[in-house]
């Protein structure tokens, strides 16, 4: 997938099944590699408005980060989102 931007995301489909879960945050063990993709945002407040009402799960979240603050939820594969709000 590609935006007009340039940014490319690859999505493989034909790969094998993992042998590991997914580790970040609601999990005691982390582990080196891909962990999630961060989406930023402009309205925290209304992002976990839409997850209450859709009745997804945070996983953690709100954080308060030097940087801003994060939600994170996993998707039905387990795989984890996070929504970032830059501090102003």
């Amino acid at each position: 997938m590609e935006h007009a931007s340039g940014v490319n995301i690859n999505f493989i489909l034909n790969a094998a099944a993992p042998t590991d879960s997914n580790v970040l945050m609601d999990e005691p063990v982390k582990k080196a590699g891909y962990t999630h993709v961060a989406l930023e945002v402009n309205d925290m407040d209304a992002v976990v408005v839409q997850l209450n009402e859709l009745a997804i799960d945070i996983i953690e979240g709100p954080v308060v980060f030097p940087t801003g603050s994060s939600v994170f939820i996993r998707e039905p594969d387990r795989n984890v989102i996070e929504f970032h709000q830059p501090k102003n």
